[in-house]
């Protein structure tokens, strides 16, 4: 099976029922995405595919004909980091960091999608992304901050 993950095509053996969540820990060794509940339910599995959020761990690799990004394909090249990631290190967002890829993946589709986010879109767009230390308040500063970074202010 061949996945175009982070811009490169991977030649994974994999059975086609497979979540793509192991396939892409086990199978290809990106480990950033993290197994959380298993239905779809806490978003620490979520990867973007083709820009949008999906829940990796009940999505059968032998559905995914788009680009996969993983936290792991966010930074430059040149190991810049992307304006999300900055805002989380700059918001000191992570507690434990269990979440936090799915949450940078989540905040970058919203912005994508929305460059200049209210209060109420960042709730409504993060809603389905869970925390168990609670860091919403910096998840929504540093979202914010992104925002700002991205549209040059």
């Amino acid at each position: 099976m061949e996945l175009k993950v982070n811009g490169k095509t991977l030649s994974l053996d994999t059975d086609p029922d497979m979540p793509l969540l192991w396939a892409l820990r086990d199978v290809a060794g990106l480990t950033g995405t993290k197994f959380g509940c298993g239905i779809a339910q806490c978003g620490a599995c979520a990867v973007l595919i083709d820009g949008e959020p999906v829940r990796s761990c009940v999505t059968p690799v032998s559905s995914v004909s788009g680009e996969i990004t993983t936290i792991e394909g966010f930074a430059a090249e040149d190991g810049t980091l992307s304006a999300v990631q900055q805002a989380w290190v700059d918001g000191q967002v992570a507690q434990c960091g269990y979440c936090q890829s799915g949450q940078m993946l989540a905040a970058t589709a919203l912005l994508k999608a929305n460059p200049s986010p209210t209060d109420a879109d960042i709730d409504d767009a993060m809603s389905g992304n869970m925390c168990r230390c609670g860091t919403y308040p910096r998840i929504r500063a540093a979202i914010h901050a992104a925002a700002k970074k991205l549209a040059g202010a």
